[in-house]
């Protein structure tokens, strides 16, 4: 049983950044830029006459006959921005002709990083629309699974708009999983003076209305740019390229068969153990530049490793602010579970001060046997690491400088919004820097549990 997975993109951001994924899932399933299959069959692991790369095309993709081979796909997604640029952008992309021309909707004024124009007024106008394109996408699913929505939280429409969509998507579907991949203001590369306002405020939704929140932020694209690849002027498109390796790992699982599988689900069950806790910082490895990639010894010790490692971190966070309390490990190409295993225990064996001690065996592995088209193989790293504090620590300080003086506030003001809903979303993100201390500094006590169990039998 296929469980179909409806992508949504919101806003600029999100849609380049969306184009950049689709791209490179469109090479991983060796399909043209018409969406027609042109791989070879030799990769036909269990031979029932289905290629590897159509196993599962189906969660991301519809197919247009039931002949895959010769079948059209076309994304399962849905474009939102509120000013009409954008798209036009991505219809001159190399892959711009497959999209569903109907499953574009775009405004004409734009949000103007206002997140109370995406949250309120524009963005309020276009929503019922898009929900009628994203309930026309579910129909045709066998069985959804659930969504993933890509955008920033810096500008209006992908703060705005997109957490609107995150809500009405979460009344109209609750018992379906919904993930966010979102590109966090960070405070060296800043495009917007009103971001701190915008990042708060959609933080407050996202803590209610999303399971699961993949966080990437520019500052550490460019970090790895420089430090890793070598590139001192990295273009856009290069770091949606980043984003884009990180999250074909996050959902190879889904979309190849593998030894070990995972998915939207099974990723929530084990990295979220308290439910506002639900953001994720991730790792791509191998991360080189060019002229080192043909050096290195691939193997699953160096993946481990350079996954492990901060240089390839995607967001702005020191390890050694915080524990991870849960993290998974989802590895590509040819290898052993054997090794898997030894390394994972590894791992946790060496770092083990890194770890909170009150959740034993706290590393999920996964294996998938179809490998990037970049390289032989690769490892994605998802953590739940309270080292994330310091990112909601950063806006709040920001926030909070601004709100004082009651900059800028005139602007959100005149779209209706009343400044209770600024205070609100101040103390919810200041409530979740407050949990992440909580759960770094818990301990785990063997007299404590003992004592409770001799008052339970009591």
């Amino acid at each position: 049983m296929v469980r179909e997975i409806i992508h949504v993109q919101v806003g600029q951001c999100g849609n380049q950044v969306g184009n950049s994924f689709w791209q490179a899932v469109f090479k991983e399933h060796e399909l043209n830029n018409e969406g027609k299959w042109d791989g070879s069959m030799s990769n036909d692991a269990d031979g029932d006459g289905i290629p590897d790369s159509l196993e599962s095309i189906d969660v991301y993709f519809r197919a247009t006959s039931d002949e895959k081979v010769n079948a059209k796909f076309i994304p399962r997604a849905v474009l939102v921005d509120l000013e009409p640029g954008t798209m036009d952008v991505i219809k001159a992309s190399s892959i711009g002709s497959v999209y569903k021309p109907d499953n574009m909707c775009f405004g004409a004024n734009g949000a103007g990083n206002n997140w109370a124009k995406g949250h309120y007024t524009e963005g309020a106008e276009l929503v019922e629309e898009v929900l009628d394109k994203v309930r026309k996408e579910i129909e045709q699913c066998d069985a959804p699974q659930g969504f993933q929505l890509f955008h920033s939280l810096g500008g209006g429409t992908g703060s705005g708009m997109g957490t609107l969509l995150l809500l009405k998507i979460r009344d109209g579907y609750p018992d379906r999983i919904t993930t966010t991949y979102s590109v966090y203001p960070s405070p060296k590369v800043s495009d917007t003076v009103v971001e701190p306002y915008n990042a708060v405020l959609s933080t407050h939704q996202l803590l209610e209305n999303s399971d699961e929140t993949f966080i990437v932020d520019n500052e550490a694209l460019y970090n790895i740019s420089n430090n890793v690849l070598k590139k001192s002027n990295p273009t856009y498109a290069e770091l949606n390229g980043l984003i884009a390796q990180a999250t074909c790992g996050i959902t190879a699982s889904l979309r190849f068969p593998g030894a070990l599988n995972g998915d939207l689900r099974k990723l929530g069950v084990n990295l979220v153990p308290f439910p506002r806790l639900h953001f994720f910082l991730i790792t791509q490895a191998p991360l080189s530049s060019k002229e080192n990639m043909n050096k290195g010894v691939l193997n699953v010790k160096e993946l481990t490793s350079q996954g492990f490692s901060q240089r390839n971190f995607y967001s702005n966070v020191k390890p050694d602010d915080g524990k991870y309390l849960a993290g998974s490990f989802i590895f590509r190409g040819a290898m052993s579970t054997q090794d898997v295993d030894q390394n994972m225990e590894a791992l946790q064996t060496k770092q083990q001060e890194d770890f909170v001690e009150w959740i034993p065996n706290n590393i999920k592995s996964a294996i998938i046997h179809t490998p990037p088209t970049t390289c032989s193989m690769s490892c994605t790293f998802i953590a739940n690491t309270t080292a994330l504090k310091s990112i909601f620590q950063r806006l709040a300080t920001q926030f909070g400088a601004m709100y004082r003086r009651k900059a800028f506030l005139h602007w959100y003001k005149g779209e209706g919004m009343d400044e209770m809903e600024f205070q609100e979303a101040d103390k919810n993100v200041r409530d979740l820097i407050t949990e992440y201390q909580d759960k770094q500094d818990a301990t785990y006590d063997e007299e404590e549990d003992e004592e409770e169990d001799e008052d339970e039998e009591i």
